[in-house]
């Protein structure tokens, strides 16, 4: 044999799921290799014809607690974690210890208990204590012994035992030590997705607060309900109950105008967590013309928002248009009576409002958290020949707010503080500069000196090409690519200055 390989002479199997067993015990018979089972796994064996020792011959322990105890004893653990040198071997002898070479287990269907009954009984029976340690202990021990983690590395098995002879190399039997630790670290992960769940369910139970029934979720036949307290965002004024799709773009509209706070008069309009149309301009009513002005059709039924006082001359012109809900910091006492003669119609007086500090959202089996993306770098460094002059700066500031909360990929273009167009959640950062200049031609917007801004890199000089063909002279981006000097390249070429932030900002 090769340095360093083992070949199987005995094995422990305690698995749940017994699909795929049986043509592993062949080849074990087949090869004389002596077995220990117990509980459900014995019985198999033993059923299938196979000769097979009971754990509990070897330990002096029957199976205990209903079960819960079974192989957790030093006569099993020590005989998978002995190294094959003469002190540990001496110590097996000394005990009248088995050793063990390879051990195969399956273990409790915890996720899939979990997916198919609410009883927390039934589910914590399904922790699996005695196969996680069978697991770790052999995995430990990789340099001496063999371990088959789950039902799906059969065929690994198979082919040890049909090609080598059940002789195994140390790079094997690391290989599936690699995968047992992988099988491991899953099944405590799923584990703690539920019991954190659980808590986060109590935590919200026993907090203050609400837990608001929504009339349905992003769909009618989905349900939904709100855990959280209004009254600390907004003020309700007027209108119809808010629905999930309300909550959810008015989440996308406070989060964009907390960038513009502390600016002039600022409008925003937004559908489906995207804005159509920012603008900001010396009144508040100036600034709703130009913000509509960019798109007056994603317009209807959209989610309005201002960072000042509306007036009844803005009331007016709003009133014009269908739209679901306006949040303003204020209104002025007739602008609110003239508004709020639409019974259905919901307005929201906003208060200030700090952004989580972190987001959270369901993932596939569990949780993914994450840090807010409470970063705008607006000190910006110039990497082209010509530098920015005061108003492109502004409006460079300006883009940037604008295409960062723009779902990926994203552009949006810029003239004057006010957004022009924009294209956003393309799977392509040209097919967005597209989308935007397309939607620009078809409100009439003039691009000529227009701003660009990326919420992510460019790979290919082809957008900074494309925007100066349209009449684009300045670009902000957060660079950052390989490919940088091609596109820094094309826009000295074209003469159009352009400007990095070091800050992607990716929204999924």
């Amino acid at each position: 044999m090769e340095t360093n390989s083992v070949k199987i002479e005995s094995a422990l199997i305690s698995v749940y799921d017994k699909d795929g067993l049986e043509v592993i015990l062949e080849k074990l018979a087949e090869q004389g290799v002596r077995l220990f089972s117990t509980g459900g796994t014995y019985d198999f064996i033993k059923d299938k014809g196979y000769k097979v020792e009971t754990v509990e011959s070897q330990t002096g322990y029957p199976s205990i607690l209903g079960g819960r105890v079974k192989t957790l004893h030093p006569k099993v653990f020590g005989g998978i974690l002995a190294k094959r040198d003469d002190d540990h071997l001496g110590q097996l002898e000394k005990y009248a210890i088995e050793k063990v070479d390879l051990v195969i287990v399956d273990l409790y269907p915890f996720e899939d208990t979990v997916a198919q009954t609410n009883d927390e009984a039934a589910i914590i029976e399904k922790i699996d204590i005695g196969g996680i340690a069978l697991i770790r202990g052999a995995a430990k021990n990789f340099n001496d012994v063999v371990i088959v983690s789950s039902k799906n590395q059969y065929t690994d098995l198979e082919n040890i035992l049909t090609e080598n002879k059940g002789v195994t190399t140390l790079a094997q039997r690391k290989h599936l030590a690699a995968k047992a630790f992988m099988v491991s670290s899953h099944y405590d992960t799923a584990i703690f997705n539920y019991f954190n769940r659980e808590q986060e369910i109590a935590v919200l139970k026993k907090s203050n607060l609400d837990a608001k029934s929504l009339r349905y979720g992003e769909n009618p036949h989905q349900s939904a309900r709100f855990y959280g307290q209004f009254d600390e965002v907004f003020e309700k004024l007027n209108g119809k109950e808010l629905s999930f799709n309300n909550l959810v773009d008015i989440d996308a509209a406070i989060g964009l105008m907390n960038e513009f706070q502390e600016a002039k008069p600022t409008f925003a309009i937004l559908k489906h967590n995207n804005a159509c149309g920012v603008a900001t301009r010396n009144t508040i009513s100036e600034a709703w013309d130009a913000a509509l002005a960019a798109d007056n059709i994603s317009a209807f039924g959209g989610i309005l928002i201002a960072n000042a006082s509306i007036d009844l001359e803005t009331a007016q012109k709003i009133d014009k248009l269908f739209y679901e809900v306006l949040l303003a910091p204020s209104f002025e006492e007739d602008a609110l009576q003239f508004l709020s003669k639409k019974s259905k119609r919901v307005l929201l007086q906003t208060k200030k409002f700090q952004s989580p500090s972190k987001t959270v959202r369901t993932l596939l089996n569990g949780t993914i958290e994450q840090d807010a993306d409470l970063v705008l770098n607006t000190d910006f460094k110039t990497v082209t020949k010509i530098s920015p002059s005061e108003q492109q700066t502004k409006d460079l500031v300006f883009a940037s707010k604008c295409v960062k909360h723009l779902k990926s990929n994203a552009i949006a273009l810029v003239k004057n503080e006010q957004l022009l167009s924009m294209g956003c959640g393309q799977t392509s950062r040209i097919d967005a500069l597209k989308q935007a200049v397309t939607k620009a031609g078809n409100f009439n917007m003039d691009l000529d000196g227009a701003i660009m801004s990326s919420d992510a890199f460019f790979p290919f000089p082809d957008c900074v090409e494309y925007a100066a063909s349209v009449g684009v002279k300045a670009v902000v981006q957060p660079g950052g690519s390989i490919k940088d000097q091609l596109s820094i390249d094309a826009a000295d070429e074209n003469k159009v200055i352009m400007v990095m932030t070091g800050e992607r900002h990716f929204k999924h």
